[in-house]
């Protein structure tokens, strides 16, 4: 046979598609009939399923932010990290939403091991979980709690009982770390209060007395150091005086008074006669401002603690209160329907196709 010729029997031999649409309208019966009764028989299935019911809350969690001590507390340096406020994010909630300890306390109040029919406690976390659908508009950023079971009611029951069980969790948290905020700044200020009592007996062993810490300690120090000055110049010249006079020399007379009382008033300034330097004074002055302001930090930050623990955790605001669904969600007997008419027709189109197109190849090679 000459390739021509065989080009001509394979022309012959094929099928087109006008010729099995032609086939399908010949059998229009079967591939009408068979998925108008896969369809009914779908609609009369999903009567054997039990309902869905459907309820549906959303809140507005707290805005992210951190608590008042926790953000005056970035001024304190490496001490900001021992102590963060803890920042209250959408995603944080949704996972708190979805945590086991929540779970348990749904399962406990609402007995669920009994409602899905399960003996474990994990096997009914995975049921409510599976029922569970927990989502956050990226825009409004509002989360969206939806929850399904065969009781309206109870479902209903169950979305606003994540609510009040979240808000639950969340006031517990917040007490938690802002107790150990106040804990952490009460033992902070006794230490820094110590430091502070050790740092004014320092400085006033430099010569300050504790009264004349109440007046300008810059301007005490100066008139500390000047007077010091003035008496041992009083004292060179006193000493001169007495080589070059008698001590009943009237200028040696005077001097002597000059240096009694810059004596005088020194010591009232000063605890002592060994005084340290003023060096050491602005040594000790340092020490002491710094453990006066660090202490007066940590007590704001302590006093903010003990306010951040005296009130609740961060509130939910609750935008959409969950209700007792009037019509069920599930099954959607009509979709049921559409899908098994629409599986059925194609299942019949390709298998009465096949049949059209396999019977024609055996008339091809019989003849």
């Amino acid at each position: 046979m000459s390739s021509k010729e065989t080009y001509e029997f394979k022309k012959e031999e094929e099928i087109s598609l006008a010729e099995i649409l032609s086939a399908l309208l010949q059998r229009w019966i079967l591939v009408l009939g068979v998925p108008l009764l896969v369809g009914t028989l779908s609609v009369a299935g999903s009567y054997l399923i039990p309902p869905t019911f459907t309820s549906r809350t959303s809140f507005l969690p707290p805005q992210q932010q951190q608590s008042g001590a926790a953000s005056a507390l970035a001024s304190l340096g490496a001490l900001a990290g021992a102590s963060a406020g803890v920042k209250n994010t959408g995603d944080q909630y949704m996972a708190l939403i979805q945590s086991t300890t929540i779970a348990d306390r749904l399962t406990d109040r609402f007995e669920l091991l009994k409602v899905y029919d399960v003996d474990f406690r994990v096997e009914a976390r995975k049921q409510l979980a599976s029922n569970t659908l927990v989502s956050m508009g990226k825009k409004d950023g509002l989360i969206s709690l939806e929850v399904d079971d065969h009781d309206a009611r109870r479902a209903a029951a169950i979305a606003n009982a994540y609510v009040e069980e979240l808000r639950g969790l969340t006031a517990n948290l917040a007490l938690t770390e802002a107790k150990q905020r106040r804990v952490f700044f009460e033992g902070q200020l006794n230490q820094i209060r110590e430091k502070l009592n050790e740092a004014q007996i320092k400085l006033q062993g430099t010569g300050i007395t504790a009264g004349s810490l109440k007046a300008e300690p810059k301007a005490t120090a100066e008139g500390y150091a000047k007077l010091k000055a003035e008496l041992t110049t009083a004292s060179v010249r006193l000493q001169v005086l007495q080589r070059m006079l008698s001590d009943t020399a009237p200028e040696v007379q005077q001097q002597t008074a000059a240096v009694s009382a810059l004596s005088a008033a020194l010591a009232k300034m000063s605890q002592s006669d060994n005084t340290s330097s003023q060096a050491g004074y602005i040594g000790a002055y340092r020490d002491f401002k710094y453990q006066e302001a660090l202490f007066d930090m940590i007590a704001r930050q302590y006093e903010m603690a003990k306010v951040d623990e005296s009130r609740d955790g961060g509130q939910l605001q609750l935008v959409d209160i969950a209700q007792t669904a009037e019509r069920k969600s599930k099954p959607k007997r009509s979709l049921l329907g559409l899908a098994g008419f629409g599986l059925a027709f194609l299942s019949i189109c390709v298998f009465v196709s096949w049949r059209f197109v396999s019977s024609r190849k055996e008339a091809a090679a019989d003849s």
